[in-house]
């Protein structure tokens, strides 16, 4: 089967943990709300599309969300309540396609080249998934349609909230050479300006840098980027990949050598880490530091615990120590990453948010 002949389908929850509070809790539709509590050391989870107008984000600090947002109104995460919804949208995809692959609670990709219900098309089948989600849940969903992951999951943030969007074939390619890299899925912040310094502001300017270039800078995900650049998106849906590790890293501005500069930028890591473990229910018993110097040279330090990772403020000391492990250090640091693996739903689920300090 060739790429061009799949139907593939990119599903997401309209600001999820947030709609779910708002719709149990009628007095806060409407209102800006924030998932996570109001402390010195509270994370938001998730924020309405009225507290996203102010620039209130998932994974920013509360402190600065309160500063950005004065009337934003905060509700404790409650985790087993999202967990259950989203076992209900699974079930509704589960009727269309036994190619499901979830991402976290709130999205997934679906294969329906060859669907379990006869339906004219598969832009159709997204219309009915997005109206069963909303008669059995009270929630909104978008939905991306198109020939591979790529362009499905670009096609679902096209039209968010409550939106639907198709790039049928032939129309990837002039579809992704308009829009800027930054929004691309497998582009994150870092490469974004990577790919700038570089004169690559959009699809069509990454189109237009020969593979080698790509190469020398980015290593291995350059046939990724020169294949997305095309349209081109070869990974099948596999309901049965499972994660084996979620992990976040940052490439600095200017290299940081100061301690405790670099034990600022480990907490933001930590914190960003924990809530994507929260938001896919997962845990982990093993963290690794990654730190590469100026010169490029990299080191990485992992350390396992007995029981699975309970907390954020966990995540964040073990994190920390092993940082204090590699002091001092004998050149600044480029880059610093931080990876929770051997990842398992934990046996007693921590239902807070993980409370690291602000940014």
């Amino acid at each position: 089967m060739t790429t061009s002949q799949r139907r593939i389908i990119h599903i997401d929850m309209d600001a999820f943990y947030a709609s779910v509070e708002q719709r149990d809790n009628p007095a806060l539709r409407g209102l800006p709300v924030a998932v996570g509590r109001c402390q010195e050391r509270g994370v938001v989870a998730a924020a309405s599309y009225e507290a996203r107008a102010f620039g209130v984000r998932s994974a920013m600090p509360s402190l600065l969300a309160s500063r950005r947002c004065p009337d934003l109104v905060f509700t404790p995460p409650r985790f087993e309540v999202y967990r259950a919804v989203s076992a209900q949208i699974q079930a509704i995809f589960a009727r269309f396609t036994p190619l499901v692959q979830p991402l976290s609670l709130d999205e997934a990709y679906l294969d329906v080249t060859q669907p379990l219900v006869q339906r004219p098309s598969a832009t159709a089948i997204a219309q009915e998934i997005r109206a069963l989600i909303a008669q059995q849940t009270g929630l909104t969903a978008s939905a991306g349609v198109s020939y591979n992951k790529f362009l499905a999951k670009l096609a679902s943030d096209y039209r968010k909230p409550d939106g639907l969007f198709v790039i049928p074939p032939g129309r990837g390619e002039a579809f992704v050479a308009t829009l800027p890299v930054k929004v691309f899925h497998g582009v994150g912040p870092a490469t974004a300006r990577r790919m700038n310094a570089l004169g690559i502001q959009t699809g069509a300017d990454l189109r237009a840098c020969p593979l080698a270039v790509l190469a020398q800078h980015f290593g291995k995900a350059a046939a990724f980027y020169y294949g997305i650049a095309r349209g081109e998106d070869n990974r099948p849906v596999d309901p049965d990949r499972p994660r084996k590790s979620l992990g976040k890293e940052t490439t600095f501005d200017q290299d940081l050598h100061v301690q405790a500069d670099l034990a600022h930028a480990v907490r933001d890591l930590a914190a960003r880490v924990w809530a994507g473990c929260e938001k896919r229910g997962l845990s982990g018993r093993t963290i690794t530091l990654k730190l590469r110097h100026a010169d490029f040279t990299q080191i990485t330090r992992s350390s396992s615990v007995m029981q699975p990772i309970r907390s954020g403020a966990e995540l964040e000391q073990a994190s920390l120590q092993l940082l204090r492990g590699l002091h001092p250090l004998r050149s600044p640091v480029r880059l610093l990453g931080v990876t929770v693996s051997a990842l398992c739903a934990p046996q007693a689920q921590a239902e807070q948010l993980c409370l690291l300090p602000p940014v």
